[in-house]
């Protein structure tokens, strides 16, 4: 019986430590579990953080790009506006080289038509001349070649040049009084402007 009793202490202690073994094992798994939650929500917001931080880098080139985008298209537009209008300039004034080079033929058909002397002869050759130059000149003016009036107007640089400026009882100071050589518009653009002489 004697034999027994120790036996049964190292039972008795073996079991005693395997109950703290279970407790401490009981009270491990406890403390895990409860870190677990807190270990998994750190996790969580961590990735959370970095898929935010990436949709706004997206967010970010996406903005950046459509910037992009519209600037180019903006530049399009313009580029295909330019162009239509260069295109329509160009046919629209395509003849105006060709017709500035033939002012300077109609200048002198007046010039010569201002020197006519009263001899009939000579009347009657003008006369056929004018015509001429009437024809001539009709046939500018359907391209849109026009005249300008420049005597009894206000001097504007963007249609005379002046080349002299003269005392005048008539006119008003800054009023062509005298058209030395006569200017043309093309359509709408000046074509040459008119060589002026202006009051003082």
């Amino acid at each position: 019986m004697k034999e027994q009793q120790p036996v049964q202490d190292t039972i008795n202690q073996e079991e005693e430590l395997n109950h703290g073994v279970d407790v401490n094992q009981g009270q491990s798994h406890e403390a895990e579990e409860q870190m677990a939650p807190e270990a998994e929500a750190a996790s969580t917001n961590a990735a959370d953080d970095k898929a935010n931080d990436e949709l706004d880098k997206f967010r970010a080139e996406l903005e950046e790009h459509q910037q992009r985008l519209l600037r180019v298209q903006a530049d399009y537009d313009n580029f295909r506006r330019r162009t239509v209008k260069e295109k329509e300039d160009l046919a629209k004034y395509a003849s105006a080289k060709l017709i500035s080079e033939l002012l300077p033929v109609i200048d002198n058909f007046e010039r010569a038509l201002g020197t006519v002397s009263d001899n009939e002869e000579v009347v009657a050759y003008s006369k056929g001349v004018e015509m001429i130059i009437r024809q001539f000149e009709n046939v500018l003016q359907a391209e849109g070649l026009k005249k300008m009036e420049a005597v009894g107007e206000a001097f504007n640089p963007d249609f005379h040049q002046a080349i002299m400026q003269v005392e005048s009882d008539e006119y008003e100071e800054g009023i062509v009084v005298e058209e030395v050589q006569s200017g043309y518009l093309l359509k709408d653009k000046v074509l040459r402007p008119a060589m002026v002489k202006v009051s003082g």
